[in-house]
């Protein structure tokens, strides 16, 4: 089959900001295959980028390469035992994903429904919401080396996962695609309610004895009324990591702020909550432009109407300089910037 590539096209659809921006070159991977022939034509030598559904990334100017984007759907299961093996392909949404699994009674993603996304991105991210992180049910990926032509498998102890970080960000950035995932969940569901709003949701609900699916609506509906649906306000969700700093800087701040929101992390570090560090800026609800800062969540930085990648760049500077001036604190963004 001829290799379709698509010349001189808008982005706006694909990227969950909605920002205008085109791509010299698209080509849509619906299978293996796909990437087979896009490496025997020498394109993985050119500029390219992967994308899935552009919900973690900030396009800039115009993109002068190829986007390649992961498209391929499908979902297997094994089951062996209390657990069972889910395999997903990259192109798949994690939303769907996640609600497939529950409609199964396979537990250990339900903390994580509604993060935007496709299942290729989620251990590249390492994505995690709640209380739980990809790392804990994570078993293997495929993925397609640009460099080789040769599709691996990396397993769990290969990742080097940690806080929204993997391999796939540090030392192989770039290089290998992500064409499916296997997860391994439980069919014996344990049940995680204490991280954040979950209790409180679920005794505002009476639900004394949650289910999956009890703990993936509520989860959605926190999210809901936190941040912005991307089809009606534009925006790639939470924009900044949140910042995790040693038992030293967390005492000094303590010290200051009382009341700062924290969560133990391992080696005697503490991570932070980048939002409310930013809303102590003021930025909470700020326009700036056609760019903005969210009324309900300070992370979530949004295209008001028609901004530009660089307007919503310019606006992360600004939030970076003030943050770091009153907390003496780096902030690190969580999107990619192109």
């Amino acid at each position: 089959m001829e290799l379709n590539i698509q010349s001189n096209i808008s982005l706006k659809p694909f990227n969950t900001f909605g920002i205008e921006e085109k791509t010299s070159f698209l080509i849509e991977v619906n299978d293996n295959e796909t990437l087979t022939q896009i490496f025997k034509k020498g394109i993985f030598q050119e500029n390219f980028f992967v994308l899935g559904a552009g919900s973690n990334v900030l396009f800039t100017k115009p993109f002068e390469g190829y986007i390649i984007r992961m498209n391929s759907k499908g979902i297997q299961s094994k089951i062996e035992s209390d657990h069972v093996y889910v395999t997903a392909k990259a192109g798949e949404i994690w939303n769907d994903f996640v609600w497939h699994c529950i409609k199964n009674n396979y537990a250990g993603i339900e903390n994580m429904a509604l993060i935007p996304g496709t299942v290729g991105a989620s251990p590249v991210q390492n994505i995690g919401a709640y209380g739980t992180e990809l790392m804990y049910v994570f078993y293997e990926c495929e993925a397609f080396d640009t460099q080789t032509g040769e599709f691996t498998t990396f397993k769990k102890q290969d990742c080097d996962f940690s806080y929204r970080d993997s391999i796939f960000k540090s030392k192989y950035k770039g290089r290998f695609i992500i064409t499916q995932v296997t997860y391994k969940l439980s069919r014996i569901p344990h049940i995680n309610s204490s991280y954040g709003a979950i209790e409180a949701e679920l005794t505002k609900e009476n639900i004394s004895q949650p289910t999956i699916a009890d703990i993936a609506n509520v989860v959605s509906r926190i999210r809901v009324e936190k941040l912005p649906d991307p089809s009606t306000v534009g925006n790639a969700g939470s924009f900044f990591k949140n910042p995790i700093v040693s038992e030293k800087t967390f005492k000094r701040l303590q010290a200051q702020y009382p009341t700062i929101p924290h969560y133990p992390m391992p080696k005697n570090q503490t991570k932070l909550a980048a939002g409310w560090l930013i809303e102590q800026c003021g930025w909470k609800g700020k326009e700036y432009g056609q760019a903005g800062v969210w009324k309900n969540q300070a992370l979530v930085l949004i295209n008001r109407q028609n901004a530009t990648g660089q307007e919503i760049y310019r606006l992360s500077e600004q939030i970076i300089c003030d943050v770091k001036q009153k907390f003496d604190i780096i902030l690190e963004r969580e999107v990619n910037l192109l």
